[in-house]
């Protein structure tokens, strides 16, 4: 077993100081891969110190000096991509082949795309020709509380912790303590790069300890938190007391709207894209919204592509799906699909249970279900598996108000091949992110939503400006 109990703190690795220890699942077989330590109250208070000690001088580097430590990042990462790929499949179940191409290939995509867009950003600028001695100034918010969940491990923690390190803050990160393999290998990476001591520090925890004290600590900053919005909901009330700024990234329950005329890939797309990950993406597309002309048709497609979906190990090579994360989720999804089937939904693939064949992991059926309406609890509640809900409807109109009427406002999608329509529902969906006809967002498109789907954005010069104070300076002599 792969023993892990040690932090990084104030750049060395550490035994903790109020450690307990905690074993890590291995989802595809139910059997413990490793120990790490869960941090207490000391812990996280020598990380925050560290962090603390460390930016007055991090915050005064130029921005070539950070790029050139973030592009040292780069190399280090991507000659051990294998390594971060067997980490992520181990802990959190993904497919070799996935976690390879999507899950490690998604953080090396992030630092590249930071270094791409930061070279242009600029921290000093002018207000405008109408008062040229004034400058806007972007400086570092400080110390920040980075807690990133398990889902997409690498996905996360590159878009804090980058944005973080060009925006010349300093920090401390907590990753999930279900994944916490990735980000320790990615801490060793951070050493490698020659970050100074103290920008970068990380404490395992879970959410109730080192997750509440990094919220309430009076040298932390800022908070940036990704999960459930329960979570967020939480850490919230918990940062009130200091004032800092919260940015949160929670669920999501994505209306994907089939219109009659979208093309003929449509309806399989959006059943492959929900059951992406087993269904643990925050911005799946989980409820199926089908114009009445072509719903009977889309069902019975959506069914065929469900049934084809082959669930096996995280640790085989292939296009299959993989297992849920641990136990929990595996008995919460089995709930819900469960409730799916008492409130009167059609069940048309999948179901309660494991795959026929798969005795041991948390493994789930690719479920799929028809004739759904939005007041059910499988419409409404963030499952987290790979469950889609179908639904009807007639008009455009109709469409938009089924798919508005959710508290969460993270992604959304449609499909047709009449561009004005397309146009009209991307306005008027109520989501931070809206995709359309299977084209997805752009390099340096901002991530984040709306409503109970959280605030702030990820990614591009958002993401960087997510860590940053703005400051108006008057006066200014350029060039003095």
């Amino acid at each position: 077993m792969i023993e892990k109990r040690q932090f990084y703190i104030d750049g060395a690795w550490v035994n903790p100081r109020a450690g307990t220890d905690y074993h890590v699942i291995d989802p595809s077989t139910e059997d413990p891969c490793a120990v790490i330590s869960l941090g207490g109250q000391a812990d996280t208070d020598a990380a925050v110190a560290a962090a603390h000690a460390a930016f007055p001088s991090w915050r005064r580097t130029s921005k070539a000096e950070r790029l050139a430590l973030v592009e040292k990042l780069y190399d280090v990462y991507k000659s051990r991509s294998e390594e971060m790929a067997q980490a992520i499949s181990m802990e959190m179940g993904a497919p070799i082949d996935m976690a390879r191409q999507q899950q490690a290939g998604a953080g090396l995509g992030h630092i590249k795309a930071f270094l791409t867009v930061a070279k242009d950003f600029e921290f000093i600028e002018p207000l405008g020709d109408h008062a040229p001695n004034d400058r806007i100034v972007h400086e570092p918010i400080g110390v920040v509380a980075m807690i990133t969940p398990w889902n997409w491990p690498m996905n996360q923690v590159t878009l804090k912790v980058i944005a973080g390190a060009i925006a010349g803050c300093t920090m401390v990160l907590k990753p999930s303590e279900e994944s916490p393999l990735s980000a320790m290998l990615f801490a060793e990476m951070m050493h490698e790069a020659g970050f100074p001591k103290g920008v970068f520090n990380l404490v395992n925890g879970d959410g109730a300890g080192v997750g509440t004290q990094l919220s309430t600590h009076e040298h932390v900053d800022m908070v940036s938190f990704t999960g459930s919005s329960r979570a967020g909901k939480l850490i919230s009330k918990a940062a009130a007391d200091t004032l800092k700024r919260v940015s949160l990234e929670l669920g999501g329950k994505g209306a994907n709207l089939i219109f009659a005329d979208a093309d003929d890939k449509a309806v399989k797309r959006g059943v492959l894209h929900c059951m992406n990950n087993s269904g643990q993406s925050c911005n799946a597309p989980t409820r199926m919204l089908v114009q009445r002309d072509i719903y009977d048709q889309a069902v019975e497609t959506a069914a065929e592509v469900a049934n084809s979906v082959q669930v096996g190990s995280g640790h085989d090579e292939g296009r299959h799906m993989g297992p849920v994360v641990n136990e929990v989720q595996f008995n919460k999804i089995q709930d819900l699909i469960q409730k799916g089937i008492d409130e009167g939904a059609r069940l048309v693939a999948g179901g309660v249970g494991r795959p026929d064949g798969l005795n041991r992991g948390f493994y789930v059926r690719p479920t799929v279900f028809a004739d759904v309406t939005n007041d059910m609890t499988i419409a409404r509640e963030e499952i987290f598996g790979p469950v889609l809900s179908i639904m009807a409807f007639d008009t455009e109109e109709e469409a938009l108000a089924i798919a508005n009427d959710t508290p969460y406002g993270l992604t959304n999608y449609v499909q047709t091949q009449d561009p004005a329509r397309a146009n009209r529902c991307a306005l008027a969906l109520r989501s931070g992110m809206v995709e359309m006809n299977g084209q997805s967002r752009g390099l340096g498109s901002p991530f984040g939503g709306m409503k109970q789907s959280g605030n702030g954005r990820e990614g591009g010069k958002w993401g960087i400006e997510d860590f940053l104070e703005v400051k108006a300076v008057s006066g200014w002599t350029e060039g003095a």
